[in-house]
């Protein structure tokens, strides 16, 4: 993506018509990604949620737009609050240093985005 970046819909909504296209080329390869996707994604040991926050961090780490688009949406549809998305950054940060300080607040910025700002709150940092 050149210039500004988008975070959010519009990567979502840049990428729609390119990945039906792609999908439709090859419907075999994309069903058997599919199914990984729902299988690794589904709830087990790990929920849902925290499972979203996990791969919208390893976006970060990637540096990948429409994975992060599509994980923070992801994270916010299982109840994300930007504290838990936040802290998920922060760990990419530690993992990744300087990228992460780039792509890290896309992340954040695709969330809250998507949220309309409205996410869950968890009341605060800790401490407070």
């Amino acid at each position: 993506m050149s210039g500004s970046h988008s975070c959010g819909r519009a990567v979502l909504d840049e990428l729609a018509p390119e990945v039906a296209a792609l999908r439709q080329a090859i419907p075999d390869v994309w069903s058997a990604y599919a199914g990984l996707h729902r299988a690794a994604l589904a709830a087990g040991a790990l929920d849902q949620k925290t499972k979203e926050l996990i791969a919208l961090a390893i976006s970060v780490t990637r540096m990948c737009d429409g994975c992060i688009a599509s994980h923070a949406r992801g994270a916010m549809r299982r109840g994300a609050t930007e504290e838990e998305v936040a802290e998920a950054l922060g760990v990419a940060v530690l993992m990744n240093g300087g990228p992460a300080t780039v792509y890290g607040p896309r992340a954040f910025a695709a969330f809250r985005e998507l949220t309309g700002g409205t996410a869950p709150s968890t009341g605060g940092a800790a401490g407070e």
